[in-house]
C-alpha cells in the first residue's frame, strides 16, 4: 500500500456525484463492484483477486454499527480504513479524519458521527491486533475528553488540539508517534507490542492483560503502558540531547521491570516495579539506591558506538510559522574522546520486515538521533550532522543497492573524513556484504554482537570504477543505464539476460520470492530462468575489447554469450565467476602489470578488491550460467585482468550493473578506475 502514488481522499473524489465512479455509490455507501473499483484504482492494478476482495467487503459489512448487512459498505468507513496504511503528518491525518466523518459539513461533530469514528478506531484496532474486548469504552472516554467545553460536539480546533496530544488515538490513526514529529524532546515513540510474559504497566502498576497486543511501548526506552494510560502523565522518555554542552554525563533512569535482576549498588534482587534502568550504561538499581555509587554514566558495553545526549547540545530554537505548539532545534556534536558514533542507515524496506525491526533494535540500543530511516529523506541528513566528527563509522543497513546509495551520497557530501562503512546484508543478494565476511543476510543475531564485530572489524579499501555508456546512436530508444558507477560487477549477455528475467518477475509478483526460505528459492529461479533462457549464438553476442589498457582482444575464436567485469568475488547472491586460484610454490612473487591475458598465468591470480584492477570471465551460455548459480560449476573462462576496459557492442544486448539489469543498444562502454577508495570494516576471519 505504502508504494501506491495515490492517495485515499484523491480516489474518494471519483465515487462522488459526476465522478468517474459516481455510478458506483449510492447515498453514504458503494457497492461490490465499485468496491472492487476503489481497490483497483487505489492501489493502481488492472486486476485484483476476486476471492479477497470478496472477503475484505464482507469485512466491512460485518463492522456496521448495527449489525446491518444491507448491500453496500460506508465509503467513508473504508476510506478511513486504508488511510491508516498511508505515511502522512498527525495534522493531516487528523484534519481528514473529521472531515470524512462529518458528513453534514457543519464544521462539527455530533455524537452519532463521533460514535461512527469509534467503530472505525475498533476495526483500526482490530487491525493492528489490540486486544479489543474492552477497548469502545476507553475510546468513548478518549472523545469524551476532547470535547473540552463538553457542549456534546467536537470542533475541529478541538479535534486537531485533543487528538495531536492523544497517543492511542494517533496510532490507531496508522501514526508513527516519534519525537521528531515534534522536535521536542522526551517523547516516547510508541508502538504496540504483545508481551510473552507477565508484565506491568509503569503508570497504573497493574499487569497489562489479554491476547493480543495487550499495551503501549517506548522502542526506544522501553517503557510500557496500557494503551489507555499513555495519556494520564506517564514519564518521559530518555533525553536524546542536552540544553548546553557543559552538562555532565549522567544516567538517565527509565522505570523498568528488573524482577529478579541484582541492583548494582547493594547487590540485592529488584521487585516488581520498584527498580529502573539507565537507558545508556543499562545499569539496573533499585529507587532507594539510584543515587548512590557513580553518579556518571559511562555507556557501558556500547561505549564506543554511543552517541549519547551530552554529546548533542542545542544551538538554537526557531518556532515553526505553521503551528505555534511546534518548534524547530538545531543540534551539534561534541565530540566524545576515545569513542567512534556509529551512524546508523537502515533500509526499511530491505528483507521484508526485518528492515524495520532493525530499525527499532538500534533506536533502543543507541541514541535516536544516530539512526536514521532511509525512507524519510534518505542519507544527506544524518551525514550532515556528523559533518563535523572526525572519528566515526557508519553501518548501512539494506542490500548492495542501499551500500552503493550511501556510497554515491559520502561523495556528494563535503566531509572532512570518509568514515568507514560497515554493512549489515538484509534481503537477497548481498555480494559485498559475503565478500566483507557479514554473510549473505541478517539471521536475527543479537545486535549487541553485530556492534562488537563491528568495532572489532579491520579496515579495507574498495575500488569503485566509473563507467560510461554512448550509444551508438543517441536517437535509438533504449533502458536508462541504472549506475554510474560499479562497486561489484558489471555484464554483458546470457548471465544479464538472466538477471533481466529474474528481476522482471520478482516486479510482476514479488510474494513469489519472500518465503522465509528465499535465498533457496530465489536459487530455484535463477535456475530455472538460466535453462529456460533463449540461448544466444556466437553471432548473437558480438563485441570485442577495442582497448584494454591498450592492447586488443580477440574473441572471434571463442563461443562466448556473455561477458562478465567482476570487482569483487561474488556475483547473484555468492556466485564466483572467477573461481579459486592456485599459485605454485615455486612462482616468486611478481608485480602484476596493468593487462594481462595470459591464460596460464590468469590461473595463479586471485580477486582483490582493492588492487585497482577488474577480472574478466567469458561465459559459454545459459546452461553453463545455470551450473554456476547452482553450485554444480565452480567458474567461467578467465579471459583477463585489467584496470582499463572499453567493449564496443553491435546489437542490441541485455547489460546489467550491481544486479540492476536493463537492455542496451549498440553502444560503447568504458570502465576506469578514478572514483574515491571507500574503506570498509570487514569481518575479521574465525
Amino acid at each position: 500500500f505504502a508504494d501506491s502514488s495515490l492517495r485515499v481522499k484523491d480516489v474518494i473524489k471519483e465515487f462522488h456525484p459526476g465522478g468517474r465512479l459516481g455510478q458506483h455509490s449510492f447515498g453514504e455507501r458503494v457497492d461490490a463492484v465499485g468496491f472492487c473499483l476503489f481497490l483497483k484504482t487505489y492501489l493502481e492494478v488492472d486486476e485484483f483477486p476476486e476471492d479477497f476482495c470478496q472477503r475484505l467487503f464482507r469485512y466491512f459489512q460485518h463492522f456496521e454499527q448495527n449489525g446491518s448487512t444491507k448491500s453496500g459498505v460506508f465509503l467513508r468507513d473504508v476510506s478511513c480504513y486504508f488511510s491508516v496504511l498511508e505515511e502522512g503528518q498527525p495534522r493531516e491525518k487528523l484534519e481528514f479524519t473529521f472531515k470524512l466523518y462529518d458528513k453534514d459539513g457543519n464544521g462539527l461533530l455530533d455524537s452519532s458521527e463521533v460514535d461512527r469514528i469509534i467503530t472505525q478506531m475498533m476495526r483500526a484496532a482490530d487491525y493492528l491486533g489490540w486486544d479489543v474486548t474492552e477497548i469502545r469504552p476507553v475510546l468513548k472516554d478518549m472523545m469524551t475528553a476532547i470535547d473540552v467545553d463538553d457542549s456534546g460536539t467536537v470542533t475541529l480546533e478541538e479535534w486537531l488540539k485533543g487528538g495531536m496530544n492523544n497517543v492511542p488515538l494517533l496510532v490507531l490513526l496508522g501514526l508513527k508517534v516519534t519525537e521528531q514529529m515534534t522536535e521536542r524532546d522526551g517523547q516516547h515513540i510508541w508502538r504496540m507490542k504483545h508481551f510473552n510474559k507477565p508484565t506491568y504497566c509503569s503508570v497504573c502498576q497493574s499487569m497489562l492483560l489479554g491476547l493480543g497486543k495487550q499495551g503501549l511501548c517506548c522502542t526506544c526506552c522501553k517503557y510500557t503502558v496500557h494503551s489507555q494510560c499513555a495519556n494520564k502523565n506517564p514519564e518521559p522518555c530518555a533525553r536524546t540531547f542536552v540544553k548546553s554542552k557543559k552538562e555532565v554525563a549522567a544516567h538517565d533512569w527509565i522505570r523498568a521491570d528488573c524482577n529478579s535482576t541484582k541492583c548494582q549498588v547493594c547487590h540485592k534482587k529488584i521487585k516488581t516495579l520498584v527498580g529502573r534502568r539507565c537507558v545508556w550504561c543499562q545499569e539496573m538499581r533499585h529507587d532507594e539506591c539510584l543515587f548512590s555509587g557513580l553518579s556518571t554514566c559511562e555507556c557501558g558495553p556500547l561505549r564506543d558506538h554511543i552517541l549519547p545526549p551530552w554529546a548533542i547540545y542545542a544551538v538554537s530554537k526557531l518556532h515553526n510559522p505553521s503551528d505555534p505548539n511546534l518548534f524547530c532545534i538545531f543540534l551539534q556534536i561534541v565530540p566524545i574522546p576515545d569513542t567512534h558514533p556509529l551512524l546508523v542507515f537502515v533500509n526499511p524496506k530491505s528483507g521484508g520486515k526485518q528492515g524495520e525491526r532493525v530499525l527499532r533494535k538500534f533506536q533502543h540500543l543507541l541514541n535516536p538521533r544516530q539512526v536514521y530511516n532511509l525512507s524519510n529523506g534518505g542519507p544527506a541528513p544524518g551525514l550532515h550532522f556528523f559533518r563535523n566528527l572526525h572519528k566515526y563509522r557508519i553501518l548501512v543497513c539494506g542490500g548492495d543497492g542501499t551500500v552503493g546509495w550511501i556510497l554515491d551520497a559520502i561523495d556528494k557530501e563535503d566531509l572532512q573524513v570518509r568514515p568507514p562503512v560497515a554493512v549489515l546484508p538484509l534481503g537477497t543478494g548481498n555480494d559485498l556484504a559475503r565478500c566483507l565476511r557479514w554473510g549473505g543476510g541478517y539471521e536475527g543475531t543479537d545486535l549487541r554482537e553485530i556492534l562488537k564485530e563491528i568495532e572489532a572489524g579491520e579496515l579495507v579499501s574498495m575500488d569503485r570504477w566509473s563507467i560510461r555508456v554512448i550509444p551508438d546512436d543517441p536517437q535509438e530508444a533504449g533502458d536508462p543505464v541504472p549506475y554510474e558507477i560499479i562497486n561489484n560487477y558489471f555484464s554483458i549477455g546470457v548471465d544479464a539476460s538472466i538477471a533481466h528475467r529474474f528481476h522482471s518477475m520478482r516486479e510482476k509478483h514479488p510474494q513469489r520470492f519472500n518465503s522465509k526460505d528465499f535465498w533457496y528459492q530465489n536459487k530455484i529461479f535463477l535456475f530455472y530462468f538460466a535453462f529456460s533462457s533463449v540461448a544466444y549464438t556466437e553471432n548473437n553476442l558480438l563485441f570485442c575489447f577495442y582497448q584494454c589498457c591498450g592492447r586488443s582482444v580477440d574473441l572471434s575464436s571463442m563461443s562466448l554469450e556473455g561477458i562478465a567485469v567482476l570487482n569483487i568475488p561474488s556475483m547473484h547472491g555468492g556466485s564466483n565467476l572467477w573461481g579459486e586460484s592456485k599459485k605454485p610454490d615455486s612462482v616468486p612473487e611478481m608485480e602484476p602489470s596493468e593487462v594481462i591475458t595470459d591464460p596460464e598465468l590468469l590461473k595463479t591470480i586471485s580477486q582483490d578488491m582493492s588492487d585497482k584492477r577488474l577480472e574478466v570471465v567469458g561465459l559459454e551460455g545459459a546452461i553453463e550460467m545455470g551450473q554456476i548459480y547452482t553450485r554444480l560449476k565452480s567458474a567461467g573462462h578467465r579471459l583477463a585482468q585489467t584496470s582499463q576496459i572499453t567493449i564496443r557492442t553491435i546489437k542490441a544486448l541485455p547489460m546489467q550493473i550491481d544486479g540492476e539489469p536493463w537492455m542496451q543498444p549498440p553502444c560503447t562502454v568504458s570502465v576506469i578506475n578514478p572514483q574515491p577508495r571507500p574503506r570498509h570494516i570487514r569481518l575479521n576471519p574465525m
